[in-house]
Formats: C-alpha cells, sequence, structure tokens
C-alpha cells in the first residue's frame, strides 16, 4: 500500500494552530538580513527583522518565494497523483483490495482539489504583492504580521479579523 503524498495541510496550518506559541525574535539574526537578498532569507531571519521594516522588498521577495515554492511543490504533487493513478489502474480480483485502492485514489484526488483551491489563493497572494497590498488585513488595513503570514503565506487577515470572522461564522453560518 502507498501512502499519499504530503498535502498542502502538511504545509499550512489552520488557524488554530497558528496562535498556539508567538513567535520569537533571535536577537543574533537581526541584522543577517542586510546582507542577503530576499530568496535566501530564512523564516527566523525574517522575523527578526525590526518592525519597521514590515513589508519591504526584501519581505517582498522572500513570500514571493516561499509562493512560488508552494505552487511548484503542489504542482509536482499533482504529477505525482497522474502517476499514482496510473500505475494502480490494474484490476485486483479481490474486492477488499479494490475498494482500497478506490478509497486512497478517492482521498487522493480530494486533497489535490483541495490543493487546486488553494493555488488560486497563491496566485491572488502573488498578485497583491505585485500590487503592493500584501502583508495588511482586507478588513482592517492593518499589518496583518511576518509570523502569521510565514504560518500562513496566504492570509488576508490580520489575526483578530480572522477570529471575528470564525466566530461570526459560528453564531450565524455561512
Amino acid at each position: 500500500m502507498v501512502a499519499p503524498p504530503a498535502s498542502f495541510i502538511d504545509i499550512m496550518p489552520t488557524t488554530l494552530q497558528n496562535t498556539a506559541a508567538p513567535a520569537k525574535k533571535d536577537p543574533k539574526l537581526a541584522n543577517n538580513w542586510k546582507t542577503k537578498s530576499g530568496d535566501d532569507l530564512t523564516d527566523a531571519e525574517v522575523l527578526s527583522m525590526p518592525e519597521s521594516e514590515y513589508m519591504n522588498d526584501k519581505q517582498l521577495a522572500f513570500f514571493r518565494h516561499k509562493l512560488t515554492q508552494i505552487k511548484q511543490d503542489m504542482h509536482n504533487n499533482a504529477g505525482e497523483t497522474t502517476e499514482h493513478l496510473r500505475e494502480d489502474t490494474v484490476v485486483v480480483p479481490d474486492p477488499a483490495d479494490r475498494a482500497t485502492i478506490e478509497e486512497e485514489h478517492a482521498l487522493e484526488l480530494r486533497t489535490r482539489d483541495r490543493e487546486r483551491k488553494l493555488l488560486k489563493k497563491i496566485e491572488q497572494s502573488i498578485a497583491r504583492i505585485d500590487a503592493g497590498d500584501y502583508g495588511y488585513c482586507d478588513e482592517t488595513g492593518e499589518p496583518i504580521g511576518v509570523g502569521r503570514l510565514i504560518a500562513r503565506p496566504t492570509a488576508t487577515l490580520s489575526l483578530e479579523a480572522q477570529q471575528r470572522r470564525e466566530l461570526k461564522q459560528k453564531m450565524y453560518g455561512d
């Protein structure tokens, strides 16, 4: 039995997971970002940048690179899914084995469907970088925060605005 490939769930944690522990700044990395390009920065180096440098060119380049990398990984996963579906098309006489294979295919296809939806959000985030809107809340206009964007690069709402939205959905439904 083949294990399903990593999904975007592994790449993109949920809002509740994001609130578990705030990221800490490492003072040793405070000036490392000045000598590196945006593509070469690490999460820790971006987190250690001063707040006055929020969404500077290097941070925007860092997030563009991060989003592009996630997008590329999802395209690679889609290719692997195609290969898995082709490989597993042999006729299996045992109904239990056939049901297991079909369930694995259904799970893999559901995962790809979720990634397809995430791909649209990634494209929108890259467009926001180009427009200069990336990193700022759609509802309030305040900074989303580097820590939240590292955890969820497609975030369009600040943590507080997202919590309000989720509470409203819980109370009133969609």
